[in-house]
């Protein structure tokens, strides 16, 4: 990539501040939030809406605009931010957040048109991020790119490790993480801090193209999120080192601001007074990529042809919902199916015959499984999420998320009852 332009990289700092001052004034008035948790961010985001993404900013459901997952969703005001400064909705609209007048909650659901799945129970937002990239790339076959900004604190939960390995498994070039390394959790500094080494290996052990970067300079980010859109063949995960509650002196890289606002008054007064002064002059403006609408809609559903049993047949309830997924399969080009790794006992493997693009394996994952769906269900798929019904209990969090999302998604659990017989109370 050429050298980027000192014009562009002043107009993106200058978003940047921007999106800090809404978000600490949008907390300040609503007197709670976290305000330092969006100052860390603001620099990442600042970057991928006013240079990166390829999006329109006046129709967030064109099914073309590229994907941004915030799975650090007590970040809200950032993201709502960045979409009133590109022009969606009134910047005044901000100071109502977590109100009852406001649908600005504390953290994002899509009963907003701009947030494609619900986000704040951390460590889910990468999967649902998988999901979206397996749909751009197997079902719609699709050019948008996904983005999906995580804290480095929810890196510790297990299911985001399930998504890294699905993520390599599938080979999703057009998925794109970024880790806000900002060093400071809740209560306690994160388990690795700042040791971008340690997060590098971690993430190129898994077969991602793992990139270290400077969090809060954006000519670095350009260059990054450049690299990503080049790769191919894996994933990208940019690492980058930011510090909580940048631009505001008196709580950066400090311990105990967490889910603070700013008292109003002298306070919230000289954190503006010290991000205001930030805005340099640039005769740069923020221009837009934005994609075609899509040429085609989806194929409306045929008349469904079902299975045919001969009366007094015994068949398995579990085979005759196998038969009767690839008989919605035919009828509906919609519906999709992810098993784990008991497909030929819950006969979804009849489905993954039939229909390869649309089948989806995620092998022991179940926590995956269910994000990958609320991911697909959120591009108007119609996902079957099979397993043994014990294991959907591993589950249970995506589970009240993807309700949360509205997500259009049918569970089926095999081996349940009272007792499964030789196979032990475990199954």
């Amino acid at each position: 990539m050429a050298s980027v332009p000192a014009p562009l990289v002043t107009m993106l700092r200058n978003k940047a501040t921007t999106l800090r001052i809404e978000s600490v004034r949008a907390t300040t008035e609503s007197g709670t939030g976290h305000p330092t948790s969006c100052c860390s961010a603001a620099d990442i985001v600042a970057t991928l809406f006013f240079s990166v993404m390829r999006y329109d900013p006046k129709n967030p459901r064109n099914q073309n605009n590229d994907r941004f997952v915030l799975s650090k969703g007590h970040a809200a005001p950032l993201l709502y931010a960045a979409w009133a400064e590109a022009g969606l909705f009134d910047v005044k609209e901000l100071i109502k957040l977590r109100t009852l007048k406001s649908d600005l909650e504390g953290h994002p659901t899509p009963r907003l048109p701009f947030v494609d799945v619900a986000t704040g129970s951390l460590g889910q937002g990468l999967a649902a991020g998988v999901g979206l990239a397996l749909n751009a790339k197997k079902v719609d076959k699709s050019g948008y790119r996904t983005y999906v900004l995580m804290g480095d604190g929810e890196s510790v939960e297990g299911s985001v490790w399930e998504a890294v390995e699905l993520a390599r498994q599938f080979k999703l070039d057009n998925l794109c993480a970024i880790v806000d390394v900002n060093r400071l959790g809740q209560s306690d500094p994160t388990m690795l801090q700042h040791d971008m080494k340690a997060y590098k290996s971690r993430w190129a052990g898994f077969g991602w193209n793992a990139i270290v970067v400077d969090g809060h300079n954006h000519a670095a980010l350009l260059k990054a999120f450049a690299d990503a859109a080049r790769t191919k063949g894996r994933p990208t995960v940019l690492l980058a080192k930011t510090f909580k509650g940048k631009g505001i002196s008196f709580a950066e890289n400090k311990a105990d601001w967490h889910g603070k606002a700013l008292k109003k008054g002298d306070e919230f007064q000289k954190a503006i007074d010290e991000l205001t002064r930030q805005i340099k002059p640039t005769t740069a403006v923020a221009t837009f990529k934005i994609p075609p609408m899509p040429s085609r809609s989806a194929k409306p559903a045929k008349p469904m042809a079902p299975p045919v049993y001969k009366l007094g047949d015994m068949v398995a309830t579990r085979e005759a919902f196998g038969a009767a997924l690839v008989a919605l399969g035919e009828a509906n080009s919609s519906v999709v199916a992810l098993d784990a790794d008991v497909k030929n006992s819950t006969f979804t493997d009849r489905f993954g015959k039939q229909f390869p693009d649309r089948f989806f394996e995620n092998f022991i994952a179940e926590q995956n499984m269910l994000g990958a769906a609320i991911g697909l269900a959120a591009t108007g798929k119609i996902p079957f999420v099979a397993t043994f019904a014990a294991f959907l209990t591993r589950a249970y969090d995506f589970i009240r998320m993807a309700a949360i999302s509205q997500s259009n998604i049918k569970l089926v659990g095999t081996h349940v009852g009272v007792s499964i017989g030789e196979d032990g109370p475990s199954q």
